[in-house]
């Protein structure tokens, strides 16, 4: 009997499907991409071929254009002629495919319904060959029995039109970041790239930067008055306007001015009103709000929700997780009113369906992000974690609550007036809780108060004032950075995980207390591609690239013209960039000279910037001279602190920059030296040095001794955060600052555990620390690369070889409540160990966590 070839990509997705698919079909997974277009780091690979290695200087400069992009893996010059190589690792896989394509009678291309299951798909096709009659694409928007016979009977081919949207979006980015780079890195510092999609995202967070530093907070008062009805009910009412003028009291002096005129005035009833409001219920997930909600609620990042989404679709529990689409299948809708009549009553399911319109850019026709089967509330399985069951919880709550009544609030305003000012008073109660009873939990709330005559008399009790600030506009965190992408139209569901991990990793923002701040490489980067490639940070050119990609997919335009368009003007703006900065060439990043002497050689220092942070340089450096001054000193941004700590200027015109008048950042040197440098650094030269005694971390002029050779350690900063490092060059031992601002505990020297062997090799065991806490590996380490979490019983039997900073562990619990074995974790957010159960392989969820001198179980 012939059998049919499924290819999926993930393994987790292809066992599940295994479970509905019969005996005729082998399933098989691509584990993600397969291929991808040429990349340098891949040269020595034995599936690339060889690369030129040199370039004689007689070269054509045609010959020279197809050089580069051969090493780039498409060719504009050559109507885009593309390089296509199997990714590392990925022979075995795809001989196996092979091997079994030409024994089965069809092949089944069942990636993911989105472009880049498309493109997958397509290139799984190209690299398997053959008959094209023997392959076919199915698609399932969930992993469900019903779903995958229904994608198997209405098999279809590979949308071309979608592959080459993906294509152009590919080749597009694959030319930016290999043709700006080499200018950056150049003009400005090493390590740099741009993103076509990431430099907008970028852009975004340090405009929001300049307007909070920019900042000029502005003092308001606000007057509450209590009052009495003649039944002596109490109404506290806020003074709103002056006549008919929205009331902005700017200081103290209008404050008393307004309570003098209204102690001497009667207060009269003006109108008292009551409004019965309708909440209707929200729509169910897209990709975009999924993430903003688990952002807000669960504090989860874009990338893990998204990670973890992935496990629940390919576990079969819920609906494709990338889509802008808010559309319900009617088969879905059915089960969510059943279970709401069934579970809440038909006080909270309506009388048809809420039906939700999509968005006018939403580019696929896939369903809403919902669970697959609404019987499944809580996830009982020992394949997901905590964390994915919780995020389960709340697509299953969304879901549900989609399709239940709106909620009714009574809305009661009451206005009044004293001498020429009126007062109000807003109360919104809810009376009926409707979809508010799944999301919130929310009982009814049946409001009784008395009636207010119009016209009716309130005698003052007291008048209270309260003085505030302006505040300017939040900084982002994950969730609203995601909100404002899709608001301006810029990237695309599968595209916002990426955006948001790749700022941080190229270190142009940084998170800190789970808000967005631009680092000054982020700003300065902002500002050369802004003037020097105005369309590629351009919202709108950005959102309008979008949109071409979707007609693209929709088969309304030739993607080849597409990219010779970008191309054109990209090459362009990159050709004037190249120039010098007076010829209207990109400005360099230059080193802003300072009054301050290198403490080695008293040559001057200069204002430095480049990936790791701002930092000052001894101008005696010289790159290609063994015997220069090397010396730096670190710059510590003041917003690194709780400000709330640190004693802040007053003055603002302390902190204005004396040659352009704009703002200066603050940097600590020690605590005896401020520098105040311009926000247009490099582009401005302002600066002042601030001279003083000043509070700031103990860190920042300490040395402490090395534990190991006992000589001094100093403070550092580098590409991975603050750190102490040995000054002795053959030690290397550095100590981490945590961020709390304390400097991390010596690491434990290796403690060899003989008598513990391995399993996978004839070594035995060394209990290390590293990053994630206590653990032990293989004393042949690196040739045995075995590891594993140390069991509470082996500390115990061996606690005499234990050192007194980890002793407490061996006093811990053996075993749970149920038996099960138990062993040593790491809670790196605290930084502390806990202990934990496992059985089969899985935490139980059992914990013991030690506080105070005392092991406390929490059990699950």
């Amino acid at each position: 009997m012939q059998k049919s070839l499924v290819i999926v990509e993930s393994p987790a997705k292809a066992k599940t499907i295994n479970k509905y698919l019969g005996q005729k079909y082998i399933v098989k997974s691509s584990i993600g991409h397969i291929r991808d277009l040429f990349n340098s780091k891949y040269k020595n690979k034995k599936n690339l071929k060889k690369p030129i290695k040199k370039i004689k200087n007689t070269i054509l400069q045609s010959d020279k254009k197809n050089i580069f992009f051969k090493t780039m893996g498409i060719n504009p010059y050559q109507n885009w002629k593309a390089e296509y190589y199997i990714l590392p690792g990925k022979e075995k896989i795809i001989s196996e495919l092979k091997n079994i394509a030409k024994k089965v009678d069809h092949i089944y291309l069942a990636t993911d319904l989105d472009r880049e299951g498309e493109a997958i798909a397509w290139h799984l096709k190209e690299v398997i060959g053959g008959d094209s009659s023997k392959f076919s694409r199915v698609i399932f928007n969930e992993i469900t029995k019903h779903a995958i016979e229904n994608a198997f009977k209405n098999k279809g081919q590979i949308n071309m039109h979608r592959v080459q949207a993906q294509q152009a979006r590919r080749f597009m980015d694959r030319i930016v970041g290999y043709m700006i780079s080499p200018l950056l890195w150049r003009k400005i510092s090493r390590g740099l790239s741009a993103g076509r999609v990431q430099s907008v995202a970028v852009r975004i967070i340090t405009e929001r930067e300049n307007i909070i530093k920019n900042f000029i907070p502005e003092e308001y008062w606000k007057l509450n008055v209590t009052l009495f009805s003649k039944d002596k009910e109490e109404i506290t009412m806020e003074v709103t306007h002056d006549s008919d003028k929205k009331v902005f009291l700017k200081n103290k002096k209008e404050v008393d001015s307004v309570i003098k005129k209204i102690k001497t005035s009667s207060c009269i009833v003006e109108n008292y009103e009551k409004k019965t409001l309708y909440k209707v219920a929200p729509a169910p997930f897209i990709t975009s709000t999924l993430q903003q909600y688990a952002n807000f609620y669960l504090s989860f990042s874009v990338k893990k929700t998204m990670f973890l989404a992935q496990k629940l679709y390919e576990e079969g529990y819920i609906t494709y997780m990338r889509t802008d689409s808010i559309y319900l299948s009617k088969h879905a809708i059915k089960k969510a009113r059943e279970y709401i009549k069934n579970t809440y009553g038909n006080d909270y399911l309506p009388e048809e369906p809420n039906i939700y319109s999509n968005h006018k850019n939403s580019q696929e026709a896939h369903e809403a992000i919902r669970p697959s089967n609404v019987k499944i509330k809580n996830i009982d399985s020992d394949e997901l974690t905590i964390d994915a069951k919780k995020l389960y919880i709340l697509i299953w709550n969304q879901f549900i609550a989609s399709q239940m009544k709106p909620v009714i609030y009574e809305s009661i305003t009451l206005t009044a007036s004293i001498d020429r000012f009126k007062l109000k008073k807003k109360k919104k109660i809810i009376i009926f809780n409707g979809w508010n009873k799944i999301l919130k939990e929310e009982k009814n709330i049946i409001f009784q108060t008395s009636a207010i005559n119009i016209g009716s008399i309130l005698l003052i009790d007291k008048i209270n004032c309260y003085q505030f600030f302006t505040k300017p506009k939040p900084r982002f965190n994950e969730g609203s950075l995601v909100r404002e992408l899709e608001k301006k139209g810029i990237g695309r569901p599968s595209t916002y995980a990426s955006i948001t991990s790749k700022i941080q990793e190229k270190g142009y923002v940084k998170i800190k207390q789970n808000k967005f701040y631009a680092e000054k490489m982020g700003e300065i980067l902002t500002i050369r591609l802004k003037k020097s490639f105005s369309n590629l940070i351009d919202y709108n050119f950005t959102a309008r690239m979008e949109k071409t990609l979707d007609k693209i997919a929709e088969n309304k335009i030739i993607w080849k013209n597409v990219l010779d368009s970008f191309f054109k003007d990209f090459s362009r703006q990159l050709e004037k960039a190249k120039k010098k900065p007076e010829e209207g060439g990109m400005e360099p990043n230059t080193i802003v000279p300072t009054s301050l002497n290198c403490p080695i050689c008293s040559k001057k220092m200069g204002i430095k910037n480049a990936t790791t942070g701002v930092f000052l340089s001894c101008l005696g450096y010289y790159p290609r001279s063994k015997k220069s001054c090397k010396k730096t000193i670190n710059l510590i941004p003041l917003s690194d602190f709780d400000i709330n700590n640190i004693n802040i200027e007053k003055d603002l015109s302390l902190n204005k920059c004396n040659i352009c008048n704009m703002i200066m950042d603050t940097y600590f040197i020690n605590k005896n030296l401020k520098l105040h440098i311009c926000v247009n650094n490099p582009s401005c030269l302002g600066y002042k040095v601030e001279k003083g005694i000043f509070q700031s971390p103990d860190y920042l002029s300490k040395i402490i001794k090395c534990e190991k050779c006992h000589d001094d350690m100093i403070f550092k900063i580098g590409p991975f955060g603050k750190f102490f490092t040995c000054t002795n060059n053959t030690c290397k031992n550095t100590r981490k600052i945590l961020p709390n601002g304390k400097i991390s505990d010596p690491k434990l020297e290796p403690i060899p555990f003989p008598e513990l062997l391995c399993k996978k090799s004839n070594a035995w065991f060394v209990l290390r620390e590293g990053v994630s806490g206590i653990f032990f590996a293989a004393n042949t380490f690196p040739k045995s690369r075995e590891t594993r979490s140390p069991f509470i019983e082996e500390l115990v039997r061996f606690q005499h070889l234990l050192p007194e900073k980890i002793h407490y562990l061996s006093s811990g619990p053996v075993i749970d409540n149920n038996g099960n074995k138990t062993i040593v974790c790491f809670n790196k957010k605290n930084q502390q160990h806990y202990i934990a159960s496992k059985k089969e392989g899985k935490f139980t969820g059992w914990s013991a966590i030690f506080i105070n001198k005392k092991w406390h179980i929490i059990d699950k």
